[in-house]
């Protein structure tokens, strides 16, 4: 097993090409996969909150839910039920030969399946030009992938789930245990003060206004990225969130109509934030503080 690894490390190393061609189609794949995710996984949220809630107010239901998770039930068009065949759900392609709809009641499918699929491939892609063949790709791809998740996640539901921001959170401080990013007392230091930064803006900000600016979600990104990256790309993030906010906030205002006294998830923000400063933070400061 070990052999096979490094002859396909080898391979990717003496021809790029495959390199790249591999991470687009495994990517693309992925792409698919995050949208079962982004689907799915709030659904699954709240139908285990609502066992909760019943079990602990002692209300049994009559009829036991039917089984709901990333796997199963197969996957269907909401309007008619058409089950989903696999040589209609190829990414991107299968969109553009259906032309963009149900094969069998021709309702328009939504763009953000092959947006979502497009977006993960090239993303990808540069973080695959970034770091080249080596650990860092690897778990790059892993950092990227599971912000694109919470981006749209959070920008639909307004939810930053736990089942993705706290194993974002430990793998990033055991990633570094081995120094890949930062050094290990960076992470822990980056985790724990991005924590507290946005979790002392949050009671201040209740405190004057008596209103909740934000949720316990934000606090767990940002400590997740402080985890990746170290606590010196936090005032960074920080800055890049709020232009990133600033800037598609005006615009929703601008061009869609926005009703500016509707929540505006800050979650995205900070993801897209997080992912810039991953990849080009150590630049961004090197000319910030050399400028």
């Amino acid at each position: 097993m070990v052999n096979i690894f490094a002859d396909v490390i080898q391979a990717f190393n003496n021809n790029h090409w495959l390199f790249y061609s591999t991470v687009i189609f495994i990517s693309l794949a992925v792409g698919s996969f995050l949208n079962v995710v982004i689907y799915r996984l709030p659904i699954m949220l709240k139908k285990e909150w609502k066992q909760d809630c019943q079990s602990f107010l002692e209300i049994n239901e009559d009829k036991p839910e039917d089984v709901f998770n990333l796997s199963k039930p197969d996957s269907t068009c909401p309007s008619c039920g058409h089950r989903i065949r696999i040589w209609e759900n190829i990414p991107v392609l299968s969109y553009l030969f259906l032309r963009g709809k149900c094969a069998a009641c021709k309702t328009p499918i939504s763009i953000q399946y092959p947006l979502v699929e497009a977006v993960t491939a090239v993303l990808s892609v540069l973080v695959a030009l970034r770091f080249g063949v080596s650990a860092e790709t690897f778990f790059g791809l892993l950092l990227t992938w599971s912000l694109i998740s919470l981006t749209i996640i959070d920008a639909q539901t307004q939810l930053l789930p736990d089942n993705i921001t706290l194993p974002l959170l430990w793998s990033g401080l055991l990633i570094n245990s081995s120094a890949v990013f930062t050094d290990l007392p960076s992470s822990v230091w980056g985790a724990a003060v991005g924590y507290l930064i946005l979790w002392s803006i949050y009671k201040l900000f209740k405190a004057v206004t008596g209103k909740e600016g934000m949720g316990y979600g934000d606090f767990k990104l940002l400590a997740a990225l402080g985890a990746w990256m170290g606590w010196e790309l936090l005032p960074q993030i920080i800055l890049l969130s709020s232009a990133v906010g600033a800037i598609i906030g005006i615009s929703m205002i601008v061009f869609i109509k926005h009703n500016k006294n509707s929540p505006i998830p800050f979650g995205p923000y900070l993801a897209i934030a997080g992912w810039i400063a991953f990849m080009w933070g150590s630049d961004i400061n090197h000319l910030w503080l050399t400028s």
